[in-house]
């Protein structure tokens, strides 16, 4: 019956010859490769759990008096969308367990963007013909990291709250549209009884739906332009030496797919994370100290630390401190990290295809732009928690602003200057593992070169 069923569509629809093609495309067998999968399976759980978690949340911002098992807040008035959060961490069965994986699958997923695109980077996989997909991938990075907020923001409790109203000044703070986009995102002047509304719109349809459709996106071209590869033997620019799709491959990803998965639940089981009831709800005459954010916004936090205090007025309009470290410095990073295939193709005079990957020490001046921005943003990311370690340390503030300010300076100078000078010297010992450059044309069909299988 099956075998009739399959027949019956492949004669409507002529699948047949491209699904068995499709089985035998080759995947390269190194472990790095598999890096992107991993936020693959942490956006379906997210999309598992969220979809659960919608189905108790209430993104109310009225006033209600909490009376559920919590007695350390009983009695208090708070927020429904607070309560609800309550309800699913005490109340509802495996709510917190769901909840926690939640969470701790966003920081995963996030995480495992950054790992993989700095494995993109720091091996040349940007390069032509994968400018495209190089550009989506950061759109996928500053995406989820709206999703991250947004969700953060949901539950409405002190730490979140304070962390949206920061959001809202930083808003606040670009010039000509700031005052639009907050009205937008809140309905008003903060606090509004429509903020928490917009966001769990923002959390559950808007967000997903742009994160689902660059992933496919990014899948459609690389199943196009093929995988790259290390150089190795037998593997060329016109080839992929690597395991079939089928059963092999499909294997070790069921496979990942299940860690990830089991990870994930143990991490939501016995590490605590985000634990609301301890913050109580949100009240804008309240602050935390120490309050921190997840690490991914911890780099904005501490470039608002670190930030110039000054304000300007340009044509009768305020530009205050918030803009410089919070919308103009990420704006520039990332659109050098956009432009960057073509920065360096132009550095280089570089033009050719590519579907052999570098090692790190075969481009010495990208593996230390890479090495500098990322001790540029370690600086910024250790900032950011500049009010615990003042505690800890038993130094005042200003001197651990002080600090972070010369090491954000000072740090990506020199790892750049040793990085250049280390991966200099090992290509001039080893050689660079280059393999004759060609380019790369279509056949006939619309295709690539036959792709090799181990």
């Amino acid at each position: 019956m099956i075998e009739r069923l399959l027949r019956w569509v492949d004669d409507r629809l002529g699948t047949a010859h491209f699904v068995r093609k499709a089985l035998r495309k080759a995947f390269p067998d190194h472990w790095s490769f598999m890096l992107g999968e991993i936020n693959v399976y942490c956006f379906l759980v997210l999309v598992a759990t969220g979809t659960f978690l919608a189905l108790f949340f209430n993104d109310s911002a009225s006033d209600v008096t909490y009376d559920g098992p919590y007695r350390l807040l009983q009695g208090v008035t708070m927020s429904q969308a607070y309560a609800s959060t309550l309800r699913i961490s005490f109340e509802v069965n495996c709510g917190l367990l769901i909840r926690q994986v939640h969470h701790w699958a966003a920081v995963v997923f996030i995480a495992g963007i950054v790992v993989h695109m700095g494995r993109i980077f720091f091996t040349g996989a940007f390069r032509k013909p994968r400018e495209i997909n190089w550009i989506i991938g950061l759109m996928l990075f500053i995406v989820s990291l709206l999703a991250g907020f947004t969700g953060y923001s949901l539950p409405d409790d002190l730490l979140s709250g304070i962390g949206l109203r920061i959001a809202d000044a930083v808003l606040l703070s670009v010039p000509f549209i700031g005052t639009w986009a907050s009205f937008l995102l809140l309905g008003g002047a903060f606090p509004t009884e429509q903020m928490i509304g917009r966001l769990f719109v923002a959390h559950i349809y808007l967000i997903p739906a742009i994160i689902a459709a660059l992933i496919t996106v990014h899948l459609v071209i690389l199943w196009r332009q093929k995988h790259s590869q290390f150089p190795g033997p037998g593997r060329t620019e016109r080839n992929v030496v690597g395991s079939p799709l089928f059963p092999s491959y499909a294997a070790k990803s069921l496979g990942l797919l299940c860690a990830v998965v089991a990870v994930l639940s143990a991490l939501g089981a016995v590490v605590q994370i985000n634990p609301i009831w301890l913050y109580g709800p949100y009240k804008p005459w309240l602050a935390l100290s120490p309050a921190q954010p997840d690490w991914y916004i911890g780099w904005l936090e501490g470039a608002l630390r670190l930030g110039p205090p000054f304000a300007i007025h340009v044509a009768g309009h305020t530009i205050s401190s918030p803009f410089w470290p919070a919308v103009l410095l990420p704006g520039l990073l990332f659109t050098v990290l956009i432009c960057w295939p073509w920065i360096e193709a132009a550095i280089g005079g570089d033009r050719l295809t590519h579907h052999l990957l570098d090692r790190p020490r075969d481009n010495p001046l990208r593996t230390a732009v890479g090495v500098a921005l990322a001790l540029f943003a370690l600086g910024l990311t250790l900032a950011g928690s500049g009010d615990v370690q003042a505690r800890y340390w038993r130094e005042s503030i200003t001197t651990i602003t002080q600090f972070y300010r010369l090491f954000c300076i000072i740090a990506p100078i020199v790892g750049f200057a040793i990085t250049y000078a280390i991966a200099s010297e090992l290509r001039r010992r080893g050689g660079v593992q280059i393999a004759p450059r060609v380019r790369v044309r279509r056949n006939v069909q619309g295709g690539f070169d036959e792709e090799t299988l181990a």
